[in-house]
């Protein structure tokens, strides 16, 4: 039975329009899963939170250079790697793309600060939702979606990271993370960061420097305009400690 006769064999309004959003639903995860299994040999362009940003710059009239260059996997330092996952995703090389327990944890966390809301009379739908991100869940969210933070999105996440894991090797998800991160207004990526902020190539990042974009991370605009942040140079310091230990893929 095709689609349209599956539509037309459903009489009642409610009906047709529920069957109408789960095919709505599932054309979209093909979409998502084909430019997934694309991205195992073409790197895309842009991701949806690059667009975003550009859009915003352009709104704002602000004169700011836009700086991305693609390299691949080889041509970054094994330095920044380590920082990065000892920094973002410790475990990276060995969950399935979710850290289940950081999920339990984000799911109380979210769940208390809902019912304080509500206790204060302040009964809002847009209750700030924490996510406890791996490396490819926050590749997932930079690639396809907003950055609003809410359930529907956040379940949508879950599910390309699923197809993130499913489709493409771990080395590949690092990578594509890695080539269109931000770190700072208009910057994206280690090779255009490793330029703005000290003059090389991402290949001949040191230690150092590495542990120092990879604290910038959660809040790159913000370490931007502070470099000299006592925090960013104490959690480099403890950063570097830890990436010995780091596994890469």
């Amino acid at each position: 039975m095709t689609i349209r006769n599956l539509l037309r064999s459903a009489r009642h309004p409610i009906t047709r329009w529920v069957l109408l959003v789960f095919c709505a639903f599932v054309a979209l995860q093909l979409f998502f899963l084909t430019k997934i299994a694309l991205m195992a040999r073409i790197a895309p362009e842009s991701t949806a939170f690059e667009r975003s940003q550009a859009w915003q710059i352009l709104q704002s009239k602000q004169r700011l250079p836009w700086r991305q260059t693609w390299v691949p996997y080889n041509q970054i330092s094994d330095q920044l790697k380590r920082a990065v996952i000892v920094s973002e995703d410790d475990i990276f090389a060995q969950h399935d793309g979710v850290q289940w327990e950081a999920v339990e944890k984000a799911w109380a966390k979210n769940a208390k600060a809902e019912l304080a809301a509500n206790r204060a009379a302040q009964k809002n739908p847009a209750v700030k939702v924490v996510g406890g991100s791996t490396i490819t869940q926050q590749l997932a969210k930079n690639l396809f979606l907003t950055g609003e933070r809410t359930f529907v999105r956040k379940g949508q996440e879950f599910v390309l990271t699923l197809m993130l894991e499913a489709l493409l090797s771990k080395q590949r998800i690092l990578e594509l993370y890695l080539n269109h991160v931000e770190w700072g207004e208009g910057i994206f990526g280690a090779q255009a960061a490793a330029q703005h902020y000290f003059s090389k190539s991402a290949l001949q990042l040191t230690a150092w420097e590495a542990g120092r974009l990879a604290v910038m991370l959660p809040r790159p605009k913000h370490y931007q305009k502070f470099p000299q942040s006592e925090y960013l140079s104490g959690r480099t310091e403890i950063i570097m400690t830890r990436m010995p230990r780091a596994q890469l893929p």
